[in-house]
């Protein structure tokens, strides 16, 4: 059983708030604060010096903020995840962190058994983004633009990127279409390849960019 602990960086520029998600993450074993920052600046230099699995980045920060951050930090460790957080839902500011390169966006008023489930979720690229924001994006982005529709997806494919794009897990996904989660898998492989896309949150940004919901 791997029992490595998942290292995280908390950046935030709020003391409260930066004690806050450390105390959350504190609380169980499989995550370990290995460094805080307090700007955009500090979180890329700390990145330099060590290489965390996971930044939990709040958006609005002197010097740098979240956004520029990521996509500096993108840029340089892709395989390095990102969730940046913030107060509520905006989706302006959603988009920002999808384009960027963000694993995921997390309110902060979320209850701690929710924010962890969800943490574990992009760690094991389960879950891009919580369904209450999958919701808010399907009804409030407004598509000025529909593109070709995609042909080059099986029958299969689409409904699997479509229950993505909904915020369904891959277990939910699974246990939906009665098949395994090791297909599920294999299949959201198949469509990242195909769509030529690097994850789930940019497959549930494309899948809303294209219409297909």
């Amino acid at each position: 059983m791997d029992t490595t602990k998942i290292q995280v960086l908390v950046v935030d520029d709020h003391a409260q708030a930066r004690n806050a998600i450390c105390e959350m993450l504190g609380s169980v074993e499989r995550f370990e604060v290995i460094g805080v920052a307090t700007s955009g600046l500090q979180a890329i230099e700390f990145v330099e010096r060590k290489l965390p699995d996971l930044i939990l980045m709040d958006i609005e920060m002197p010097e740098l903020n979240g956004f520029e951050a990521t996509r500096h930090i993108k840029a340089r460790y892709p395989f390095i995840k990102i969730v940046l957080v913030t107060v509520s839902v905006d989706m302006l500011n959603l988009l920002e962190a999808l384009k960027y390169g963000a694993q995921g966006y997390l309110l902060k008023n979320l209850n701690q058994s929710t924010s962890l489930e969800y943490l574990d979720c992009v760690m094991n690229e389960a879950a891009p983004l919580s369904r209450e924001l999958a919701y808010e994006i399907l009804k409030e982005v407004h598509i000025t633009e529909r593109k070709e529709t995609i042909t080059h997806l099986t029958s299969r494919e689409r409904d699997i990127l479509y229950e993505v794009a909904r915020g369904l897990t891959n277990k939910e996904i699974a246990l939906r279409y009665e098949i395994s989660e090791y297909t599920v898998k294999n299949h959201l492989k198949n469509i990242l390849q195909k769509l030529q896309v690097q994850n789930r949150v940019q497959l549930t940004r494309y899948a809303v960019e294209q219409g297909l919901i």
